[in-house]
């Protein structure tokens, strides 16, 4: 039986592991560059619950963890889409473990998000896609936008 529970500082190890496999599964390989992202991830997200800008959902079948997605409460400018507001979400974390995909596990975790948002009157949620979630994304109201990236190089 699936239930969706709120996800606990004591889960970060779990959502650590969902977003490396994330990574791995969207292409990349998986290197030191992931294990350094998960040594960094693992005690960040156990603060990020604890402080309350990480909200987490993990759907449990019969009491395994088979799916999870985060919402990450940014402190954001008021900006043209919503002029009066000084918050805004992003969605991250979105992780369904291969033999449970295709059940709409999650597009029920991003329901589940964006309801919460919508609860804390945020209207902006952002969110990164790879080219095979952007139809899920869509789906669930999300558009593309004009986002670019500066990434400072670490080579010397």
């Amino acid at each position: 039986m699936l239930k969706t529970r709120l996800a606990t500082a004591a889960d970060a190890p779990l959502i650590t592991r969902h977003r490396r496999r994330m990574f791995v599964d969207a292409g990349r390989r998986d290197d030191q560059v992931l294990q350094l992202m998960a040594q960094a991830h693992e005690p960040w997200v156990a603060q990020a619950i604890n402080d309350g800008r990480y909200l987490g959902w993990l759907t449990e079948d019969d009491g395994v963890v088979v799916a999870g997605a985060g919402l990450l409460i940014l402190d954001w400018p008021p900006h043209p889409l919503d002029p009066r507001s000084t918050a805004r979400a992003y969605l991250l974390n979105v992780y369904v473990e291969p033999d449970h995909r295709r059940r709409r596990l999650a597009s029920d975790l991003i329901d589940i998000a964006l309801a919460e948002a919508r609860r804390r009157g945020i209207r902006v949620v952002a969110l990164h896609s790879t080219e095979e979630g952007r139809r899920l994304y869509e789906s669930s109201g999300f558009r593309p936008t004009n986002e670019m990236f500066y990434v400072e190089s670490t080579e010397s």
